[in-house]
């Protein structure tokens, strides 16, 4: 019999094992539908400059519920507020650097931006295995089991 064989036969006969005197299902099992929405994913979380040093740490690993990037930033937030005003900007302005070289007026292949409260702040970046979040799908990013995610706020020095 195969493993998920033997999972399907337990499933079967697990309401007979567990029932009460009256013949019916004890109330403490849970549908699988609900675990399945409840599912908990453990990432490694990197930090570099003043992430870094807010945190005290340069790698530790995260778990929380759901598979986004949006569902972990949310559970990190609620964790270590600071790093929300730190990380994330509220408005186009606090995502925006002049530059150093000027934008040309049409602009090459296709270009998109993260909607504005799902931009991360000047010079402040979220990778997912290494890749920028604005790269792949935003805060919608899917994250498994492993994955890296990367707060990035370097250290700016000036002469």
């Amino acid at each position: 019999m195969t493993p998920s064989q033997q999972t399907e036969t337990v499933v079967e006969e697990a309401p007979d094992a567990e029932s009460d005197a009256a013949g019916e299902p004890e109330s403490d099992a849970v549908p699988a539908a609900a675990t399945d929405s409840e599912a908990e994913t453990t990432v490694t979380v990197r930090c570099t400059g003043h992430v870094r040093t807010e945190l005290g740490e340069y790698e530790f690993e995260f778990t929380f519920a759901g598979d986004t990037l949006r569902a972990f930033l949310d559970e990190l937030f609620e964790e270590y507020p600071e790093l929300q005003e730190m990380l994330i900007a509220e408005t186009e302005a606090d995502a925006t650097h002049s530059g150093w070289a000027p934008t040309p007026e049409e602009l090459p292949g296709t270009w998109t931006k993260n909607p504005v409260g799902e931009q991360t702040t000047t010079y402040a970046r979220i990778l997912v295995n290494g890749h920028f979040n604005e790269n792949e799908n935003g805060f919608d990013t899917e994250l498994e089991e492993g994955d890296r995610v990367a707060l990035v706020y370097p250290f700016m020095f000036c002469c």
